[in-house]
Parts: structure tokens; sequence; C-alpha cells
């Protein structure tokens, strides 16, 4: 394996080749084209039925696509599946984005309804339900939250009691926010067996004492179910308990890390859409004799949505790159299907919350300006930018709020940290050295992003120094992160923050264009991008420092922070006007 989970922070970019956009292969493509096809043809023209909630039409919609054969993509052979590899997943997922309720519903359906069978499902288990979920004749859900466990899982009351003769569970409790709950056939259910053993049990539609609530009115995301379950002594078989009594927390936790993956995909596919909505209207628009277009306000506004685009995508491919090595290798040492999907998954768990995040506040940012732009057609219903402002929202509550995928990404380091399978402690002594005994870093960079190569490794210089003491001052007992949530955010945001710009200056660096202009606007998003980062790491890394640090030491930790944050400054105005001109020629994001 190339790499482990959240090594970016400790190693540096260079000689490390991931697969992006620019990569794609001939299969790849028409696979892309063909996904693209189907939402703008078969789902897009029916958008106001949809949010009707017009009965039937979305299972019917999900067939179609199944008779497609993209339910199976990410499903082995031997139960109807086609094995296509995770950039080729990546792909749809994207493309399936601009699809609002639908691409909901799909993501429930491929995501946390199939997988756990996958993952933790006997054999018996996967040769019932696994072909039918792939040729989409029946449809699934997951069912974890409750009324009183959201963020908290764990503190689920549903109960699941074994029957006197020990041939069945009982199972009594309710869900809530169900995705698909109103047309699922199979319903992947928590209950606490004997009140404190958390386990998933495998429901199907028309058990006695299963039952739903109302359709749930939301303020986005119109066409997808959204119902409450209800178990009142529904009678589940043994053979229908999914993994092992007692250990339903592996399961919810493993199979929400590729949910987080597809929910920041599918947000890209969102962002690419809602760019080119804001680019039309842009160039379209005209006040006093000109497109709006023109003016340096909007310009600003495009531009930033490009460059927000841009790196988005960089990140979600590279995180793509890394997770299916990942499961090459380790099918090459021996590993079943589901368990290779699992643990490439599982090891790269900080890059999904980090693509979770990242995907959902791009999209919110685009969306509201794409309806800035649109003035009062985009606060209107007439046409699809309210929806897509709507739609946006929920992304930051699904599969883990962003409050708590950022403690996920600081937790998960610290965790592992501990175990001795993150190594804080030797780039903590560089860092250490170079600070206090002006031992200079032997850093070579070379290319044409060399300056932002080496303002990447300075600011995980800057982490590493604040992370360092954090950590010794939580083994010391000075300092309690858990209750510390604000520093946790600052530190999380760091992290995203490099991620997404080194995945932005490795994208730019793999590829180099005949076309003179679209060269000087990827070189123009790299610079402004590293630019910005500069800024927020300085007001991150300084908030953090004022929270924590000793006052009387706090001058040191400052040089520091402005030793490692020297980024020069650019012509961030000249630099957007470059990149806004030339989308707006463009008509569309083309990046």
């Amino acid at each position: 394996m190339k790499a482990k989970g959240g090594d970016f922070l400790l190693k540096n970019s260079e000689g490390q080749k991931y697969i992006f956009s620019e990569d794609f292969n001939e299969e790849q493509k028409m696979i892309r084209d063909t996904v693209r096809s189907f939402v703008e043809q078969e789902i897009l023209p029916l958008t106001d039925r949809i949010e009707k909630l017009e009965e039937g039409l979305i299972p019917s919609l999900m067939e179609q696509f199944a008779q497609l054969g993209l339910f199976g993509t990410h499903m082995p052979e031997e139960y109807g599946g086609s094995n296509m590899d995770y950039i080729t997943n990546s792909i749809i997922g994207e493309e399936i984005g601009p699809a609002g309720s639908f691409s909901v519903s799909y993501n429930a359906h491929t995501g946390i309804g199939m997988l756990p069978i996958l993952y933790y499902g006997t054999e018996e288990q996967k040769q019932k339900y696994l072909p039918s979920l792939i040729d989409g004749s029946i449809k699934a859900s997951y069912c974890l939250t409750e009324p009183s466990s959201g963020s908290d899982a764990l503190a689920a009351k549903s109960t699941a009691m074994l029957s006197d003769d020990k041939s069945h569970y009982i199972l009594n409790g309710q869900k809530m926010w169900i995705t698909n709950a109103g047309f699922a056939d199979l319903f992947t259910v928590f209950a606490q067996v004997d009140g404190d053993k958390f386990t998933a049990f495998l429901l199907t539609k028309g058990m006695t004492g299963l039952t739903l609530g109302a359709e749930e009115k939301k303020l986005g995301i119109k066409g997808s179910s959204t119902r409450m379950v209800f178990m009142e002594n529904v009678h589940v078989p043994l053979e229908n308990v999914l993994g092992e009594v007692g250990k339903g927390h592996l399961i919810a936790f493993n199979v929400l890390n590729t949910g987080r993956y597809k929910l920041g995909d599918s947000c890209l596919g969102g962002c690419k859409k809602l760019c080119t909505a804001a680019i039309t209207y842009a160039n379209e628009r005209e006040q006093f004799k000109v497109p709006i277009g023109s003016f340096g306000a909007i310009k600003y506004k495009i531009a930033e949505q490009v460059i927000r685009t841009y790196t988005l995508d960089a990140s979600v491919y590279r995180t793509a790159s890394l997770i299916q090595d990942a499961e090459q290798a380790f099918k090459a040492e021996g590993m079943s299907f589901g368990d290779a999907k699992k643990e490439a998954a599982e090891e790269y768990a900080i890059e999904c919350s980090i693509i979770k995040v990242l995907g959902s506040e791009v999209l919110d940012y685009v969306v509201d300006e794409t309806v800035q732009i649109h003035g009062g057609m985009g606060y209107s219903e007439e046409g699809n930018i309210a929806r897509g402002y709507r739609d946006s929202r929920i992304n930051r509550i699904f599969e883990g709020t962003n409050e708590v995928n950022r403690l996920i990404i600081l937790n998960t380091i610290m965790r592992r940290a501990v175990k001795g399978e993150f190594d804080l402690m030797t780039p903590g002594m560089a860092v250490q050295n170079e600070l206090m005994n002006g031992v200079p870093s032997d850093e070579t960079f070379e290319g044409k992003y060399a300056e932002e190569l080496k303002a990447i490794s300075n600011y995980k210089k800057a982490l590493i120094m604040l992370l360092g003491t954090a950590a010794q001052m939580t083994m010391s007992n000075t300092l309690n992160l858990k209750k510390e949530q604000e520093i946790l955010m600052n530190f999380a945001d760091i992290i995203i923050d490099i991620f997404a710009l080194e995945s932005t200056v490795v994208r730019a660096g793999q590829h180099s264009f005949d076309d003179a202009e679209k060269q000087k606007v990827i070189d123009a998003i790299v610079k402004t991008l590293a630019h910005d980062t500069n800024g927020k790491v300085v007001s991150n890394a300084t908030d953090a420092i004022a929270s924590f640090i000793e006052p009387s030491i706090q001058p040191m930790f400052i040089s520091g922070l402005r030793k490692f944050t020297k980024y020069p400054l650019q012509n961030v105005k000249e630099n957007r006007r470059l990149i806004a001109d030339f989308t707006l020629k463009a008509g569309e994001y083309v990046l």
C-alpha cells in the first residue's frame, strides 16, 4: 500500500501520483456520459413530479437506473455486480449529484443500504439479498437514528429480546429520518440486545408490527422518501441478525466512512452543474446595458466558485485513488472483496470525513452564490436554483454533522498516535529542532509549484507544532481536549485546508496544457488558493494558541507560526479576473 490514512500530514506529496479528472480513460468517460445523459433526460425533466413525491416515481427511476447496470458497479460479480474500480464508482456518484432527491435515494440504497450486507452478511444473506438489491427489484434503507440518538448513535433505545424458545428476536422501538422508508423492502435496523448489546438486524417489508409514519415535510430533498419506522413486537428470525450480537457499532461506523465519501463526491457534481448555471446567467443577464458577468463583484463570485470546485474535484479523486490503491493492496494480501473494501474505507476514515465536510461546504458556497448571481430569479421557485439551495443544506447534517466529522478527524489522528500507528513524535522533534535549535530544514522542492509545496510543508509543521503540544498536555492531564471542541475545530480546519491545497497543487502539477490561457488559469487557481489558505491557517492557529498555550510562552509559538506562514502575497484580484474571464468565455464550468 503506497500510503496510510492521514499520511499526508506527515509526508510531502512529491513523487506521488493520483488519478484525477484529466486522467479518465475512454471507458470511464463513456460511463460518465451514460449517467449524465440519464440524469439530464430521465430525472431532471421530472423534477416537479419528484418533488411532489408522486407515488412509485422514484422507485421506477431507480429500477431504470439499475437496468443500466449502475446499481452493482461496486459489487462482486458472483452476486450480479460488475466490480468496477473506485474511480469509476466515484464518477458515477459525481454525475448523480445534480439529480437532487434521486441522488439521495441512490446513495442510500447503494451505500448504507447494500454495504452492511456486503461487509458483514453471511454467505446466505448475501445470496438472498444482494442480487435483488443490484437489479433494483428490492430497495434498501438504513435505520440508525432515533428521536433520542442522532450523533450519539450508540445511545439507541430500540430493544431486541430473544424469544423464550430462542428461535427469534422481538424488536420494539422507533427510528426517524429514515431515507427510502416509504418504498423500502429491506431495512437494516439497529437495536440493543438485552439492553446493552448494540446489534444490527435485517427486517423486511410486511413483517407484522413493522409500520411507517407519514412522509416528513422537509426543507429540501422533498422528493426523497423520509419517514419514521416503528417496531412493535416484530419477530425477527435468528438468521436475520447482521454480523455479531453486540458488534453493531462496527457496522454503523464502518459503513458511514464510505457514506461520507459518497456524499462529498455527489456534492462535486452539484457544484459543477451550479457553476454552469451561474456562468450562463452572468453572461445572459444585462444591467446598465452590459452583462453582469462584466462586473468585478460578479467575477469574484464566479472565480471563487471555480477555485473551490476545482479544489474539491482534486480532493475527491485524490481520496478515490488512495482508497482504490488500498483496496487492491488488501485484495493482493488475500482479503475477500467485502473485507478489502471495508478495510480500505476504514484506513482512510480521516480523508472520508474531510471529503464530507469539504464537499458539503463547497456546495453550500457555490449554490448560495448562484442564488445571489441570479438575484430575484434565484429566489423564485420557477427555476431549479431555489431547489438546489434547499437541497444543499442537508449535506452538512447527513452522515454525521460537519461538527462531528471534524471531531472524527482529530479523534482518529489522536487514537492512531496513541497506538503508534501515526507518528507525531518524529516530525514533532524535527519541528522543535528547527524552531528551538535553529536546525535548518533540508527540504527542497522543485517544479513550477515549488513555492506552494514549500508552503504546504510549512503549514504541516505549524500544525504538528500545535498538535504535538496539545498531545503532550493531554497526556500530562493539563489539557482535556474532549472539553475543548473549539480548539479541535481549529485543528480540523487546518487539516482540511492542508489536504485541499495539497490535492490542488498535486493535480495542477501532474498536468500541463498546451493551451496557454488555460494553463494561466490553473496557475491562478493554485496561487489564489495558496494565498487564501495561508490566511486561514494563520487565523485558526492563532485562535488555538490563544486558547490553550500559556500566555508566558505564547510569543514563542506565534514566532514559530510566523516562520511557517510566509507565503508571498498574490494579486488575487487579477487572478480571479483571469479565472472568471476564461470561464465566462467558455460559457460553462470546463475544468
